[in-house]
């Protein structure tokens, strides 16, 4: 990040937490541009200095440079941590994106999910398109304007640089400078969402695409589970029409008894659709959608946690195993299998709520967590052993990884989904950062980063977006992040992942 001087506008909008739209929905639906203040920005070095050219030996004039790096590196700037001066603020160094977009949405969206589509896999042409769904928290008292937002972001180009071979670009569509747009279409909601997750089910002919179903945890308590496919076809098949009948959800899960929750996961092992829901009591209920599309409810619900469950993942590898993370601290493994519906291992992993967990989906015995002090931290499974009396209780074992960067509340941490040493990080501090854990200093390396303050090596950037509270990496564009908070989405790619 760079600082610049603030520029205040007089016509400003205020900023979504006030309760005040950016625009105006109409008949449920939106179709507009980005609001993309980066677009064609860019930043590049005027002169290179080349070695050796003052005459001194390499010896001499490398040190000098090593010591002058220290010197910058100690006054880094870092969010979160420092404060910025009167009349200052955040500018970010584009030279580091090679694609940034941001827009708005007509209320805060706390939670959101991206969907896959069948535009192919491991796509890195431009303009880029995105699809994805979003619940909204509108202000007090207006509640009923509550929305499933079922979005498509395209025309998302990369950034404009000067002197990029043309070489470079031979694979990107024609019309790679498009202007950014953002379609959606509504579904009524009554009451604010706190979490939302996509499932889709195997496509059943080439003709006929995959159901896609979304889970929404509302703040009423209650889960409601739409299949948004007719939604999604109004993007891109002419003619499309969606009836108020088919925004209705079908099936409504009340188990929860207007107690609301945060914790929603569907089975990534379950064709059909399993899901879990974890509420505030620290209950846990699954719901399995059954062959013939109709849902059912276990009316037992998995008991283990002191307090409210904050998190919960199917493992990617075991169908009927499930892992939680609660604000009593600990994390829980179940296996639904247990007629006592009781957690098979349970570790302290914090002294604080522990938010949110991610399960790699390359390398299954590892877990991330991250908690309200925040540290977040890598976990092997494979060292969490129940107690030798049996009980779920075990010793709590050390995490094979743990960073205290962040200094407030963790609020999302994903893995990559391609590279298992690769995370995303959410943090209350306003940043979300990116980390390589297979990094390691070698000894001439660490005499050069010896005066980097409080940054450990393993942190490949930080992104900062104010007041952060979810991100997800695009499964289908790699290295693609997609994140929601205070002041609406973002979507960027780093020339470092």
């Amino acid at each position: 990040m760079s600082k610049r001087p603030a520029e205040i506008s007089d016509d400003a909008p205020d900023a979504l937490k006030s309760g005040e739209r950016p625009f105006q929905a109409q008949d449920g639906d939106h179709e507009g541009d980005f609001e993309d203040e980066y677009e064609d920005e860019f930043e590049s070095e005027d002169e290179i200095f080349e070695a050796g050219v003052d005459g001194r030996p390499d010896e001499e004039r490398e040190a000098e440079e090593r010591e002058g790096a220290m010197d910058v590196d100690q006054d880094t700037f870092i969010v979160g941590r420092h404060k910025l001066s009167p009349g200052e603020t955040l500018a970010p160094d584009l030279s580091t994106y090679e694609m940034i977009h941001t827009l708005e949405a007509p209320w805060p969206c706390l939670s959101f999910d991206i969907v896959r589509d069948n535009l192919g896999d491991d796509r890195k042409s431009y303009p880029a398109t995105v699809y994805a769904v979003a619940g909204t928290q509108a202000a007090r008292g207006r509640e009923k304007e509550n929305e499933v937002m079922v979005m498509k972001l395209s025309g998302l180009s990369r950034m404009d640089r000067e002197g990029e071979d043309e070489s470079d670009e031979e694979e990107d569509d024609d019309d790679e400078n498009a202007d950014p747009i953002l379609e959606t279409k509504s579904i009524p909601l009554n009451s604010c969402t706190n979490r939302i997750r996509v499932h889709q089910t195997p496509q059943a002919t080439a003709a006929k695409p995959p159901t896609t179903l979304t889970a929404t945890m509302l703040e009423s308590g209650q889960v409601m589970i739409h299949d948004i496919t007719p939604n999604l076809s109004y993007f891109d098949t002419p003619g499309t029409t969606v009836s108020p009948q088919q925004n209705k959800p079908v099936y409504t899960i009340g188990a929860h008894k207007k107690t609301e929750g945060y914790a929603v996961d569907w089975s990534p092992l379950h064709p059909s659709g399993r899901l879990l829901t974890g509420d505030n009591d620290g209950k846990i209920f699954a719901t399995t959608r059954k062959d013939d599309g109709t849902f059912v409810t276990d009316s037992t619900p998995f008991m283990g946690h002191a307090s409210s469950v904050e998190e919960l993942q199917w493992s990617p590898s075991e169908r009927q195993v499930f892992a939680s993370a609660s604000s009593d601290g600990t994390v829980k493994v179940w296996d639904v299998r247990s007629k006592a519906h009781k957690p098979a291992v349970s570790v302290q992993v914090s002294s604080t709520d522990v938010n949110v967990l991610s399960w790699s989906h390359q390398t299954s015995h590892l877990l991330a967590t991250g908690a309200d002090d925040g540290q977040w931290a890598v976990w092997d499974l494979r060292q969490w052993k129940p107690s030798a009396n049996g009980s779920a209780t075990a010793s709590t074992p050390a995490p094979v990884a743990a960073f205290n960067f962040h200094k407030e509340q963790i609020t999302s941490v994903e893995w990559h989904p391609t590279d298992d040493s690769i995370v995303a990080v959410a943090a209350g501090d306003n940043t979300l950062t990116l980390w390589d854990l297979a990094v390691e200093l070698d000894d001439e390396e660490s005499r050069d980063t010896a005066g980097v303050k409080d940054v450990p090596p393993q942190l490949l950037f930080v992104h900062y977006m104010e007041q952060v509270k979810e991100a997800h990496w695009h499964p289908q564009i790699p290295g693609t992040v997609m994140a929601t908070g205070g002041s609406g989405f973002g979507v960027f790619k780093t020339i470092s992942v």
